[in-house]
């Protein structure tokens, strides 16, 4: 018999079901039917999409007794800084080491990284990729030899059993269509930094929608690693549910024209779209994740890629304490 993604021990985070929201007034403009997933409403640690993921992996590190957290990620990172809280909720100390110099300023999710009381360490952004392992490994071995035990999250909580948490996002948002008596969406849109989400969300959607698309618009990385490494991901997560599915990255949609600069710079395209959805919608997305990502939505409309009329659904994963750093760029844009 096949799992359930709620099969899995899991521990109690956050607030769900969050809001599947009509976006009309965006929606009309486009021409599309869109709604919005509002996991920036799942609440705890500030919210945000990294909560679902969050709830299978601390329920991890409870069963083995953890005593420090470390994580890694960008110096605005949602995931960071839920890793931060959450470590605190179950008596564990958080440690981050994140990608960028030490600032003059905490501000934005810095600023919730330290009054969550999380150990900070700063890694030069051009030798990040080669020093993050070493650097993890080496609090890891610090906690061990002061007699405490250490787990180490992956970047962005995308794991496997991370990714259970977008299987159980698709059956959350299956349940509120159908309580509306309305169709599955034709595509979903939603930002892809680390790739757990868009994992659990191809597995769930597979399943429950089959005939729904699914486009994950880079805020970091080139497709082709996304693919690979999505795909993988969302085989092991298939294999641990039990459930007959099979993955190659030729199977994975990713638009990787919306990065803009760099991760975690905010891009003309995505400033725009946070204007936008602000003033159309009253709802605030932000520059290093969603914002760009409701860029590729607008941009894939209006190219044809998503036809005119489609069933949309956009995933808000969160992060408007991003947007206070930027002020300044958002406000001479």
């Amino acid at each position: 018999m096949m799992k359930q993604a709620d099969d899995f021990e899991r521990v109690s985070l956050g607030f769900f079901p969050t809001p599947l929201e009509r976006l009309t007034t965006l929606g009309d403009s486009l021409g599309i039917t869109l709604d919005i997933k509002r996991d920036d409403y799942t609440g705890f640690g500030g919210g945000g999409n990294k909560v679902r993921k969050l709830e299978y992996l601390m329920a991890d590190a409870c069963r083995k007794q953890v005593n420090v957290v470390i994580t890694t990620g960008g110096h605005q990172s949602n995931h960071a800084r839920m890793v931060a809280a959450a470590a605190r909720k179950f008596g564990m100390k958080p440690v981050l080491v994140l990608r960028g110099h030490q600032p003059e300023t905490y501000q934005g999710n810095l600023l919730l990284d330290k009054l969550f009381g999380a150990e900070l360490e700063f890694l030069d952004p051009d030798g990040y990729f080669t020093q993050i392992e070493g650097a993890m490994n080496a609090h890891a071995d610090a906690a061990q030899a002061r007699g405490e035990k250490a787990l180490i999250i992956p970047l962005g909580g995308a794991t496997p059993l991370g990714a259970l948490g977008y299987v159980r996002a698709i059956e959350e948002m299956d349940a509120q269509l159908k309580a509306r008596h309305q169709l599955p969406p034709e595509v979903i849109v939603a930002p892809t930094g680390s790739g757990g989400t868009l994992a659990g969300l191809y597995v769930g959607a597979r399943k429950y929608w089959p005939d729904t698309k699914i486009v994950g618009i880079s805020v970091s990385a080139k497709a082709q690693w996304f693919q690979a490494r999505i795909s993988a991901m969302a085989q092991d997560c298939a294999d641990l549910l039990e459930w007959p599915q099979n993955w190659t990255p030729e199977d994975i949609w990713i638009e990787d024209d919306f990065v803009g600069t760099a991760y975690g710079v905010p891009s003309d395209g995505g400033i725009d779209a946070i204007y936008r959805v602000a003033q159309a919608e009253g709802l605030l997305l932000d520059p290093v994740y969603t914002g760009k990502a409701m860029h590729g939505l607008i941009s894939l409309v209006e190219q044809g890629k998503i036809s005119a009329g489609s069933r949309v659904i956009f995933v808000h994963c969160g992060g408007s304490p991003a947007l206070y750093p930027f002020a300044q760029t958002l406000l001479e844009h």
